[in-house]
């Protein structure tokens, strides 16, 4: 199958809504979700971190990946956004035809 979610990490809502939309509207994905206020620790310049951030999920094709992380790159707000493809594999065979139309 064809069909991937890509797994955005953002700094907030307003900042998911706007890639989100963005992404929508290029034709680049068929549908996002954003899960807001997840709370993230991690690694980062020598010391563990925590923030409130907000998760972005595309869904798409693994033909529309290298595009679709180029467009986030360029317009997320940070220095190194997390950009992970997730391949899909079964689902639903309607809804899994009208994702692959809407593109």
């Amino acid at each position: 199958m064809k069909i991937i979610f890509v797994y955005i990490v953002c700094q907030d809502k307003p900042e998911a809504k706007n890639i989100g939309k963005i992404l929508l509207q290029e034709r680049m994905a068929a549908c996002v979700n954003i899960f807001d206020k997840m709370n993230s620790m991690y690694w980062w310049k020598g010391k563990i971190e925590e923030a409130n951030e907000t998760v972005l999920i595309a869904k798409t094709t693994k033909k529309q990946f290298p595009k679709l992380s180029k467009k986030i790159k360029t317009i997320h707000s940070y220095e190194m956004p997390c950009i992970l493809q997730i391949p899909v594999t079964g689902g639903n065979k309607k809804y899994v035809n009208w994702l692959l139309r809407a593109l």
